[in-house]
């Protein structure tokens, strides 16, 4: 019985850190779902339209990894002019965060320039990650 509980938790314990951090895209998704999501972050006062890559992160005060998150997109944001970060205080915001379904912080949702939801990670966003989906889609300075 022991080794059965062990085996489930590590099982568990796997599968969350796999899952955590990572970029989930919209592909796939309900289209109606995905519309509604979009709408719920423009009523925050998120406006895609106003840079290429907009980053929507969920954070809470007591959060290292949302401080950490934060920075690093402030990191980005120097080397991608494009690039904008918006960030929320999920503990403000509730009737959002559970439209959302956002259930950890950070929770970031990735907005193109039209206003569609590429995509969103729930955890500290893996570094590796992060930067490939800035750099596809918000262009370093001086590379337009």
């Amino acid at each position: 019985m022991l080794v059965v509980a062990l085996l489930l938790a590590g099982v568990a314990m796997w599968w969350l850190r796999t899952r955590s951090g990572a970029v989930r895209t919209t592909t796939g998704a309900d289209v109606t779902e995905v519309r509604a999501e979009v709408e719920v972050l423009r009523s925050l006062g998120v406006r895609p339209e106003d840079a290429d890559l907009t980053v929507v992160q969920f954070a809470t005060a007591f959060c290292a990894p949302c401080r950490a998150t934060k920075a690093r997109l402030a990191q980005l944001q120097t080397r991608h002019p494009a690039l904008a970060a918006v960030h929320v205080d999920a503990e403000s915001h509730l009737d959002a965060v559970r439209a959302l379904d956002v259930r950890r912080t950070p929770t970031l949702f990735y907005l193109g320039r039209d206003g569609a939801l590429l995509g969103r990670s729930s955890g500290a966003p893996r570094p590796d990650e992060l930067q490939a989906l800035v750099a596809a889609h918000a262009p370093a300075a001086g590379h337009v």
